[in-house]
């Protein structure tokens, strides 16, 4: 749903409706947080927070709520900022760490059908976070990678030390397989409609303005 508060240029999504599903946790924390920076950030934080718990229905996250806005009214939690709010939905709702959500999604990525330009950036994007350095993260990387180039980066006689080295390789190797492949296929036309001079319609020849030549 998009809104447009009176007076503003900026449209901005309200988010969803949060009842507690992990799944969803994060697009509604972002979603919030963006809202907040956006459209709230002159309100003060108990605006804010309860603004945030507003979206918070149904699903464990109800009697969740319920009991921090209780807790909050006796003085026994306090909530200094909407950051510290997402930080204590994301502890109760969210899965056991982002680092291990990271891990997982590092350990199963794949090329696929992605040019590996796209594949790398993917790649770097699932690594922060993941605390993946040195050689488990160069493993992981090779081991999504589309067989040809990642032949053609283990056989590699140069030694290959750092993360990025053997992106820029993989990157610079696909980019050359690829004009390879387009200068196959202009050289194969050429060589199948080779270029020459037409003869004269009658099969001929003629000389000046006299008659044929015999």
């Amino acid at each position: 749903m998009l809104l447009q508060q009176q007076g503003s240029r900026v449209e901005v999504a309200r988010p969803q409706v949060f009842s507690g599903k992990m799944e969803e946790m994060s697009a509604f924390v972002n979603v919030a947080r963006l809202y907040i920076r956006m459209k709230m950030m002159e309100e003060v934080t108990a605006t804010q927070v309860a603004w945030v718990l507003s979206y918070v229905q149904g699903g464990i996250a109800e009697a969740w709520k319920d009991n921090l806005l209780d807790e909050l009214a006796k003085g026994e939690s306090e909530v200094e900022s909407a950051e510290q709010l997402f930080t204590k939905i994301k502890n109760n709702f969210g899965e056991t760490s982002e680092e291990e959500r990271k891990i997982e999604q590092l350990r199963t990525i794949e090329q696929g059908g992605r040019t590996y330009d796209k594949y790398v950036q993917e790649f770097k994007k699932v690594t922060r976070g993941s605390g993946y350095k040195g050689r488990p993260l160069i493993k992981e990387f090779k081991r999504g990678l589309n067989g040809s180039i990642r032949r053609k980066l283990v056989e590699a006689e140069e030694l290959l030390t750092t993360i990025g080295e053997w992106q820029e390789r993989a990157v610079r190797l696909d980019r050359n397989q690829r004009q390879s492949r387009i200068e196959k296929r202009t050289l194969g036309r050429n060589a199948a409609h080779p270029g020459g001079n037409a003869q004269p319609r009658g099969g001929g020849s003629y000389g000046g303005r006299g008659g044929q030549i015999t």
